[in-house]
């Protein structure tokens, strides 16, 4: 059953995977895994550094929030991307960025 409230996340390029409890954010997976990323504002979806690519599983994610939008356009953060301190983990998913 404990199985089944996880998730996998693989990391690209780096090719890293872990499983992390669904509801865990993906800012939390990558140092989980870890990764290096940035987050300058403690995740709280300000600063934008932290965007990463979604891969596969963009659709079990949720859309992003109006904050969300807001951040990306103040920060000049990529509107392919998604920040990972505001993506929750509902299911499995592959994400990339390019500094790993």
């Amino acid at each position: 059953m404990l199985r089944a409230m996880r998730v996998k996340v693989r990391f690209e390029p780096s090719g890293r995977e872990v499983r992390v409890l669904r509801g865990t954010t993906l800012l939390e997976a990558a140092h989980r895994a870890g990764l290096p990323i940035a987050s300058a504002c403690g995740a709280g979806g300000l600063c934008g550094r932290c965007g990463l690519e979604i891969l596969e599983g963009a659709d079990a994610l949720g859309a992003e929030s109006e904050s969300e939008q807001r951040s990306k356009r103040r920060n000049r953060v990529d509107p392919a991307e998604r920040l990972a301190c505001r993506v929750i983990l509902s299911a499995d998913a592959r994400v990339r960025a390019s500094y790993w």
